[in-house]
């Protein structure tokens, strides 16, 4: 039997890039055991999974779940790089320094012992979170673009959404989403007068995403409408009653 500290350097070794053969070679330890430990947890370990039998456990907050959940669904995507080790990233633009603020914090209340960075490009920056276990707390990952494939949530997930569905939505509308003014004019008494009017619109490629949006609007009360889908396949959600406007500036409000 080989010790902890054996282990993980032998681990550390085989992640800095040396193949199972050279790491047996500098530790002594047999290639069939560096091979296992790759693949298998510590059995010493305690399972620190969030999600050990498909959902998460209490520790795990709710609301902020719901809220990164819907960024996923907008910007996210979940990529494997080695040891299993997936990376959870979710593109903000710079423009709304604070989404990008709220969604780091998101991040590391949901996954608290896991360091999680930001990374930069050209107009916007990737908030970046890496975790085993990613794939354990949102399920929805996979190979393509999401609108490429069957997007549905778990009834666990269906569950925390039906608890925080204004987070679920803030989440989304921060990715896929925005709230503007629209402005007209009208004529009253031979005078042209503007007049302005805020509305809330929520953009996005995958049929299944959008129903989630527009069934946890229902859920809440919000009206919305739908229009028909562009060349590209975007479908748009317009929120634009007076009411129904109030009720989501109550809730989420513009990104900023």
């Amino acid at each position: 039997m080989y010790d902890t500290a054996a282990r993980q350097h032998a681990l550390d070794l085989h992640a800095s890039g040396l193949t199972f053969s050279q790491v047996s070679r500098a530790t002594g330890i047999s290639r069939y055991a560096v091979r296992q430990w790759t693949t298998q947890p510590d059995p010493r370990k305690p399972n620190d999974c969030p999600a050990p039998s498909g959902r998460p456990n209490p520790s795990v907050p709710r609301a902020d779940y719901a809220y990164l959940l819907g960024l996923y669904l907008g910007d996210g995507c979940i990529s494997e790089g080695r040891r299993k080790v997936h990376a959870l990233r979710i593109a903000c633009g710079d423009a709304w320094p604070g989404l990008i603020d709220e969604c780091e914090r998101a991040m590391a209340a949901v996954m608290p012992r896991n360091k999680v960075t930001r990374v930069r490009a050209t107009g916007c920056t990737s908030v970046v979170g890496t975790s085993k276990h990613w794939p354990c707390l949102i399920p929805q990952h996979g190979t393509g673009p999401k609108h490429l494939r069957r997007i549905a949530l778990e009834p666990w997930q269906q569950g925390i959404v039906d608890a925080h569905p204004w987070e679920f939505l803030r989440g989304l509308i921060h990715s896929d989403g925005c709230r503007i003014t629209n402005w007209t004019t009208r004529t009253v008494g031979g005078v042209p007068k503007r007049y302005e009017y805020p509305r809330y619109f929520f953009t996005n490629t995958s049929t299944d995403i959008i129903r989630l949006f527009t069934d946890t609007l229902d859920a809440v009360g919000v009206q919305w409408k739908a229009s028909a889908p562009r060349a590209t396949g975007q479908i748009n959600i317009s929120v634009a009653r007076k009411e129904s406007v109030a009720l989501m500036d109550a809730h989420i409000g513009p990104k900023h």
